[in-house]
């Protein structure tokens, strides 16, 4: 067995065990990928300040995230497709993270249901919403979630269209792959990822296939996903949707402080600073970027999350440092699903929460709480090479 010793080691047994199109899927961004590849490389340019002759006993990762309580500042974001990472994969990844003691996000877009995931845990999770144009089905995606007990909603604002990402469209992403002699020729050299899909049912999207009337063949899904996605969203639809779910509720998809500003008008409990991984806008700046104009703007009005570029306990150190109060992971915890399912997932957050502790200690810092920016050495000009006009 391959020595797991950091997210990296994960990724790469991925990359061999699972089909390409669905590696591709997850490893891309959307056209030039510059912001993509940005939102990783400016962590790098942010630095630890390292000191010595601390008493570092009595340590601690643990805090809270939206009012949960959780081992550390890391959930699992909202992936689409997990179920074609791994056989049942979404309910793979909401055992580890019920198992570790963090959130875990089921996207609108899963292979496995709603029903599915709550019917194979024991705690409650997350449910990630899309907006969409057919208000009944949305209406009843609510009270699916809420009959399952989510707790929380996770409204994603930045997917009104989609993002053209080139390998997807050259690779034909289906779910599942259709049988073309490219998909065979790849597929044959994937044969525990073949065998798994042979032992489950669930290889559509089990949210959507089977809920809306007249979308019973899978064929006619990306047809009907592509005229869905709501071009009219607004804040007001988006205030309604707070209203419809009456709990806690995250905006997914912010990265510009007069947008938090609107996050805190209409009453969401967080937001989180993303810029959907890279994979929607294309040279906009990047997560951590971001982080400190929309602390300026809302801090301490609402709780402000951070994802998109996190690969590492590291990069979660520097984003709480810099003021974010909970971080998500997505492409970390997918590389560890593709290669070894719930218990790959269980090896990215460990890997994810020793480096966290090791790192944090060697900042003399003990609890989440004690991290601020005295920890980080930050390059001039960082957060402010950038004006709005």
């Amino acid at each position: 067995m391959t020595v797991i010793t950091n997210i990296g080691d994960l990724k790469r047994i991925y990359r061999r065990r699972v089909p390409k199109m669905f590696y591709d899927y997850a490893e891309s961004g959307s056209w030039t990928e510059q912001t993509f590849r940005e939102n990783s490389s400016d962590f790098e340019q942010i630095r630890l300040r390292q000191r010595v002759a601390v008493d570092m006993t009595g340590r601690s990762t643990a805090t809270e995230m939206a009012g949960q309580k959780v081992e550390m500042p890391v959930a699992l974001a909202p992936v689409g497709l997990l179920g074609m990472q791994h056989a049942d994969g979404e309910i793979h990844a909401a055992r580890a993270a019920e198992r570790f003691g963090v959130p875990f996000t089921l996207s609108t877009m899963s292979i496995c249901s709603i029903e599915d995931v709550a019917e194979k845990t024991r705690k409650p999770f997350w449910f990630q919403l899309y907006t969409m144009t057919d208000e009944d089905f949305v209406r009843r995606l609510i009270q699916r979630a809420k009959d399952a007990g989510c707790s929380a909603l996770v409204i994603t604002l930045d997917l009104q269209m989609i993002g053209q990402r080139h390998k997807d469209l050259k690779n034909g992403l289906s779910a599942p792959p259709k049988p073309t002699l490219k998909n065979w020729m790849d597929l044959s050299t994937k044969w525990s990822w073949g065998l798994g899909m042979l032992g489950t049912e669930r290889r559509s999207f089990g949210n959507i296939i089977g809920h809306v009337k007249g979308l019973d063949d899978p064929s006619r899904l990306y047809e009907w996903t592509a005229k869905q996605f709501d071009h009219a969203l607004d804040w007001a639809k988006v205030e309604k949707l707070i209203q419809m779910w009456g709990g806690k509720t995250i905006l997914k998809g912010i990265l510009d402080p007069e947008d938090a500003r609107m996050a805190v008008k209409v009453g969401a409990d967080a937001i989180v600073v993303s810029n959907h991984g890279g994979r929607q806008i294309d040279g906009a700046l990047s997560s951590i970027r971001m982080l400190r104009p929309i602390l300026d703007e809302v801090g301490g009005e609402i709780e402000v999350h951070l994802d998109s570029g996190i690969r590492s306990g590291q990069d979660v150190l520097k984003a709480m440092a810099m003021g974010a109060q909970g971080t998500y992971i997505g492409r970390a915890f997918v590389y560890g699903l593709g290669a070894n399912g719930e218990q790959g997932v269980m090896d990215a957050l460990e890997v994810i929460r020793k480096e966290l502790d090791t790192n944090m200690a060697l900042c003399g810092r003990k609890r989440i709480e004690d991290l601020d920016r005295s920890v980080l050495l930050i390059p001039e000009g960082f957060e402010g090479r950038w004006q709005a006009v």
